[in-house]
């Protein structure tokens, strides 16, 4: 919610309305996304440029839906089900799943889900509103602080509901690579980092498991 307060700000120093900033929040349910959209509007990108950009934001998400959906899967699951739950998945959402599912029943967990992902969403997008009409008593520099709030989250998150410790040496390879590419790459810095960073912790990943299976 705090972090939402922040993209809130966000949106309003942009220019957004608040009847654009609560339809972003409905229906790209993915901070990042949302502060991708914001950033091509206000450079003047073109729509399908823009829309590239949301797309591609959200590729990241793609490995939690293919983790996340055969958990959420019953005997009597439909497929236009998984796909409107698939919607919610977000690092939030996704985690707390992630450790709860173990101890739902399985013909009830698309239902556990559902109400996770819909409260979610439905209570930012309050916040949004809330900001909005409260925005003038805010300054600035707290928008800045909560919305920074937001990297501290997922990475807290992430560390947190990694399985293996290839997640945690992915992120720490993050970390200490994107200042690295910033330096050398400006225009490219995300993109390497993820790219050498995902490709050494997929490394490290197998040389353990041939460690473990050796002995």
């Amino acid at each position: 919610m705090s972090s939402f307060v922040g993209f809130a700000g966000l949106a309003i120093e942009s220019g957004m309305t608040l009847v654009q900033t609560a339809f972003m929040t409905v229906m790209i349910w993915a901070l990042p996304a949302k502060v991708v959209l914001i950033g091509a509007a206000t450079s003047g990108a073109t729509l399908p440029a823009a829309a590239l950009s949301v797309a591609l934001s959200s590729v990241r998400l793609m490995p939690m839906v293919v983790s996340l959906l055969p958990e959420l899967r019953g005997p009597r699951t439909r497929r236009i089900t998984l796909l409107f739950l698939s919607h919610f998945v977000a690092v939030t959402a996704w985690v707390m799943a992630m450790e709860e599912l173990h101890t739902i029943p399985r013909h009830l967990r698309t239902s556990y889900f559902a109400g996770v992902g819909m409260v979610l969403v439905g209570t930012n997008a309050l916040v949004v509103v809330a900001v909005y009409l409260l925005s003038a008593s805010f300054p600035p520099i707290v928008f800045a602080a909560l919305f920074m709030l937001t990297p501290m989250y997922f990475l807290t998150s992430l560390w947190r509901s990694a399985r293996e410790r290839a997640g945690q040496v992915a992120m720490i390879a993050g970390l200490v690579l994107f200042p690295v590419f910033h330096g050398l790459a400006p225009g490219y810095d995300l993109l390497l980092s993820g790219v050498v960073g995902g490709a050494c912790a997929f490394l490290f990943h197998h040389i353990d498991r041939k460690r473990l299976e050796a002995k």
